[in-house]
């Protein structure tokens, strides 16, 4: 049997990379005739039902109940698939991009449906590699984009052809390609091919020798790029050790086989018009479903939705391609090219790249200008639209300048001339960018302000306390209330319950609580007889023709000896002042402290300094008497 002469060495490795879940699956099975590979990338976020294994294991049931390298039994398990696929379709649509491999141990075959992809190496080189069935490579098919560039470019997930499609699935099935002892074949999903080229995988192939260290090289060359995100990703290598020897001798026995084969041949041929029919049957689908496909795709470009028709004239041109059909071959290929103009230069538009955008519109303007689906007026737009975008990202790289210089309040007005136009022209996801650096430079302003209106504020408290240490109580209030009203309007309310207090004490000083009469005269009078009092500090009080005093800030008081009238007279000066009283005849008398006649009481404070409104003031006296 042709596996037990032959060697094949398989592993494979499957993460989920940077995700929760891997929606990738790999799965194979060796009988004793043929041997299938199969990798698989589920391409919906069903959260209970995976695409790709449910395509994986009915390819693979059909295949043990049936082995075979059959192209037209190889189309019709994955149409199988395909049905599964859409049947299951309830809550979304499942879809799976797999690569098939199939071998007698000779030779292989392969099919695809989508971008999971085969390697095939030999002698240290790349030797085949299959083909994505993805926009971005019928771009690169057309010569619109390099083959380089597919790895990379935006639409090499937008798939043309996937298990679960519902118009149907067309896959690529490879014609057979002989197997030699030492051949690797890799089977990879989108996850690994983005992020490990093939000058990379050459290199990890020189460094291993088995399937299981090639897979673990790759995953580590995949890691070490430390991608902030990175997708499923599935690589499943086959070693070919050794293939199957054919015995030539058997080929006499083919012969007869094939003769006698050829009478049932014969038979058939009655069925030859039958087959023609049906023939012509497919014929006359394909045409319609070719037209269809024009249609449609001229249909999206008089509604302007370009990338929807660029896939229309895509299959519309597959169609005639099925159909050999040379004319509408090169018609859709000129339809397609003035569609695929404008769906790149709208890519470079949304990339920034506005210099190549431009280009792209100038080619595809001066392609259409006699096509009546498109409106030149719509290219001339697009064209004045990119030249406004380069304007305003001047005025931002200006106003970026500014803000590096710390010079907000330019950098503000420009961000908004910059704004303003971005809005005039539609430039959405430039107006989003602008109007974050303006907030930007808007807040370092408003913070710049905070702190002046604080300094100043400060400032104002501090002169206040100077004003009241000076005994300038109405100036001291004045400072206190324009620093209170500046912490309220910024925020700051800590100081502005201590301000209160310290206007609350300006006030009290400024305008006192009144106090009680400190002292007084009263005077009584008898024949023969007078008397004074005083009391006071840093006074002087003298009584003459005998009789007591006490005075309040220095009094002089005399008396004759003549009547028994009461009466009182004073002149009255400050603290320190000299208060006279004079009666003809009577007596004084005064409350307060009292004193002999010819006796004095004198009392002198000590001078002490003005508090702030935070300080208490404790008076001292001295008194002599």
């Amino acid at each position: 049997m042709r596996k037990e002469n032959s060697s094949f060495k398989t592993d494979f490795l499957s993460e989920a990379g940077t995700f929760m879940e891997n929606r990738d699956y790999f799965a194979y099975v060796e009988l004793d005739d043929r041997a299938c590979w199969i990798v698989a990338d589920g391409c919906d976020n069903d959260v209970e039902v995976r695409s790709a294994e449910m395509a994986v294991q009915c390819l693979l049931e059909n295949f043990t109940h049936k082995p075979t390298m059959s192209k037209r039994k190889l189309e019709a398990y994955l149409q199988e698939a395909q049905d599964w696929l859409r049947l299951e379709s309830r809550r979304v649509r499942l879809k799976a991009s797999l690569i098939m491999v199939v071998t007698d141990y000779t030779r292989i075959v392969w099919a695809v449906a989508g971008n999971a992809r085969l390697y095939h190496f030999r002698g240290g080189r790349l030797l085949g590699q299959s083909k994505d069935l993805s926009l971005a490579q019928a771009m690169a098919d057309r010569e619109s984009i390099s083959a380089y560039k597919v790895d990379r470019h935006e639409e090499r997930h937008n798939l043309l052809q996937y298990v679960g499609k519902p118009e149907g699935l067309e896959p690529f099935i490879s014609k057979k390609t002989a197997l030699n002892d030492g051949d690797v074949l890799l089977l990879v999903t989108p996850g690994m091919w983005e992020n490990v080229d093939v000058p990379e995988m050459l290199d990890s192939l020189e460094d291993t020798e088995d399937p299981t260290a090639l897979v673990d090289t790759l995953e580590e060359v995949l890691l070490s790029k430390q991608q902030p995100v990175i997708g499923n990703y599935t690589a499943a290598a086959v070693y070919v050790d050794k293939v199957y020897k054919e015995d030539k001798k058997k080929w006499s026995k083919w012969v007869k086989r094939i003769a006698l084969v050829m009478i049932p041949v014969i038979i058939a041929a009655g069925f030859a018009i039958y087959y023609k029919s049906r023939t012509a049957a497919r014929v006359a689908e394909g045409i319609a479903n070719m037209l269809e496909y024009e249609q449609t795709g001229d249909t999206y470009v008089e509604e302007r939705n370009y990338a929807q028709a660029l896939k229309s004239y895509s299959e519309a041109r597959a169609e005639a391609k099925k159909l050999k059909d040379k004319v509408h071959i090169a018609l859709y290929g000129v339809k397609y090219k003035k569609v695929d103009l404008i769906v790149a230069g709208d890519g470079f538009l949304k990339d920034g790249d506005y210099e190549k955008a431009l280009t792209q519109y100038k080619k595809a303007k001066e392609e259409t200008k006699n096509d009546g689906l498109y409106d030149q007026q719509e290219l001339d737009q697009k064209i004045s639209q990119i030249d406004e975008y380069v304007r305003i990202a001047a005025i931002v790289q200006e106003a970026d300048l500014k803000a590096e210089g710390q010079d907000y309040s330019a950098a503000v007005l420009l961000y908004k001339q910059a704004r303003k136009a971005a809005l005039n022209v539609g430039f959405v996801e430039g107006e989003k960018e602008i109007k974050t650096k303006l907030d930007e430079a808007e807040a370092k302003i408003a913070e710049l302000v905070k702190e002046q209106k604080l300094l100043k504020a400060e400032n104002l408290e501090k002169r206040g306390d100077r004003s009241f240490a000076a005994g300038n109580y109405e100036a001291a209030i004045d400072a206190y209330t324009q620093a209170q009203a500046i912490y309220q309007e910024i925020a700051v309310l800590e100081p502005v319950l201590k301000l209160e207090r310290s206007i609350g004490k300006a006030e009290d000083k400024l305008n006192p609580m009144p106090s009680p009469a400190a002292g007084g005269d009263a005077g009584t009078g008898s024949d023969g007889g007078a008397s004074s009092a005083g009391s006071g500090s840093g006074s002087e009080a003298n009584s003459e023709a005998g009789g007591s005093g006490a005075g309040s800030g220095g009094t002089n008081s005399s008396a004759g000896n003549n009547g028994g009238a009461s009466g009182s007279g004073a002149e009255t000066s400050g603290a320190g002042g000299t208060a006279n009283s004079t009666a003809d005849a009577g007596s004084s008398a005064g409350s307060g402290a009292a004193g002999t006649s010819g006796g004095s009481t004198e009392a002198t404070p000590a001078a002490t300094p003005t508090p702030t409104p935070d300080q208490e003031a404790t008076p001292q006296a001295n008194t002599t008497g």
